[in-house]
């Protein structure tokens, strides 16, 4: 089957990320940036999802750039829930209560309503993809997506333990599109993160390796990347390389991987609100980047561009034929 990748864009607030979470780093003026991308995008027919946080959604300036993407049919929008910045403010602002999923359950509801509704308020209708802040996904969630008419999460990291942090295990998780319910319900639409190497067909299974605080200090993760036994990494130009990317989705699709999800971070298309774009040559370089990993896919991979939406009504209409393993595969 043709291999597809859609593009997801946490849209969010400018803040510092070495700096503790705070309520008032709220600004949005990287918003307007995103049309670096879109010299790209727009000529190479990728329609890129926006997940929008709170800051963004209720800020006219913002939310009005990404609103007339939408209008053009350049993007799609969908929700984005950093709980720091999100009302009702009644936690203490701390880095376990930035993984929403550790919240009291009535409070994370009450937040995923508030960037629910400013959502609807600046675009028009309520959105029905949505991603946690930080990939906090927790045990409640999915019932509450599913209560407020979301069709698709694109929260959990394939292969990622972050307990280290206080956040979720999400090391089960498969790197494929998959129902998290019942049928026609929500599907998990996951960022690619994946393996290569000679062994990376069964690095899934010892994925915790990889977060090891004990195989860190022993230096476990970079001695098999280096004997090429296997290695993790993720679709993203935020850090990694094009032709770690690209070697990425090549293992990938040798092992029948069919749905690609590469992600980044709004404010990294202007310097000096990430750690990944301070300057402008890390910006040139960071789109660079970009362009050869989509080029790759579509040229040497024979790859197709997709969008969310599209992928929820192709896993809905194989679910209904008795399909959707195929389509997984």
């Amino acid at each position: 089957m043709i291999p597809e990748l859609l593009v997801v864009v946490d849209t969010e607030e400018d803040f510092d990320w070495s700096a503790p979470f705070s309520r008032s780093a709220v600004a949005t003026r990287s918003i307007p940036a995103q049309a670096r991308a879109h010299e790209i995008y727009d000529r190479l027919g990728v329609v890129p999802t926006y997940v929008v946080d709170y800051p963004v959604a209720s800020d006219p300036v913002a939310s009005g750039y990404l609103r007339t993407l939408l209008d053009a049919g350049k993007a799609e929008i969908g929700a984005h829930l950093h709980p720091w910045v999100t009302p009702p403010h009644a936690e203490e602002v701390n880095p376990r209560n930035s993984y929403h999923g550790n919240l009291p359950p009535e409070l994370e509801r009450a937040k995923i309503e508030t960037i629910t509704d400013a959502i609807r308020g600046a675009f028009g209708e309520a959105p029905t993809i949505f991603k946690a802040g930080r990939h906090g996904f927790g045990p409640h969630t999915a019932a509450f997506l599913a209560e407020l008419g979301y069709k698709v999460d694109c929260s959990r990291l394939p292969y990622v333990d972050l307990r280290h942090d206080g956040g979720p295990d999400h090391r089960r998780a498969p790197a494929y599109p998959y129902w998290l319910d019942r049928p026609g319900g929500l599907l998990e639409v996951p960022p690619t993160v994946g393996f290569f190497g000679a062994a990376a067909g069964l690095a899934p299974r010892f994925g915790g390796l990889f977060d090891s605080r004990a195989a860190e200090r022993l230096h476990l993760p970079g001695l098999l990347a280096r004997a090429g036994l296997a290695a993790r990494s993720r679709l993203t130009p935020e850090g990694v390389s094009a032709d770690e990317q690209c070697r990425l989705i090549a293992a990938m699709a040798r092992r029948g991987h069919r749905t690609f999800s590469l992600v980044y971070h709004s404010p990294s298309l202007q310097p000096g609100h990430t750690p990944y774009v301070r300057t402008e040559a890390d910006l040139a370089a960071f789109l660079t980047t970009l362009e050869k990993v989509l080029l790759f896919f579509r040229d040497r991979m024979g790859g197709r561009f997709t969008t969310i939406s599209q992928v929820y009504r192709d896993y809905s209409a194989a679910r209904q034929r008795g399909a959707a393993d195929r389509l997984a595969a």
